[in-house]
């Protein structure tokens, strides 16, 4: 998947915990509903002012657009948590195992 595409995807899952829609965020940052749709689908960067503006309404951190990388495949999460895996030591390997239980 694209940054594109995971920026858009972050974006419209900020929103949707936020509880808004699309129209309600367009209207708060004075935009079209069909530039959200646009960027929340990937089509389109958004400017860093519309970031800015964006972030503002859903009250969050302008990075908090940025973390995506569980967005990956699930694949090349399961390769990330191996890899993490092999060089941890023997207590956090412990503490991840409790810690998975729990899920």
């Amino acid at each position: 998947m694209d940054n594109k595409k995971k920026l858009g995807k972050r974006i419209k899952e900020l929103r949707k915990s936020a509880g808004l829609t699309q129209e309600q965020v367009a209207e708060q940052i004075e935009m079209e509903q069909n530039t959200i749709s646009v960027i929340e689908s990937g089509r389109n960067f958004p400017t860093l002012v519309t970031l800015e503006k964006i972030a503002n309404v859903l009250n969050v951190e302008l990075s908090d657009f940025f973390v995506y990388d569980y967005l990956d495949d699930v694949d090349i999460i399961r390769g990330n948590i191996q890899s993490q895996i092999l060089h941890m030591s023997d207590t956090k390997i412990r503490q991840m195992f409790k810690y998975m239980k729990t899920l």
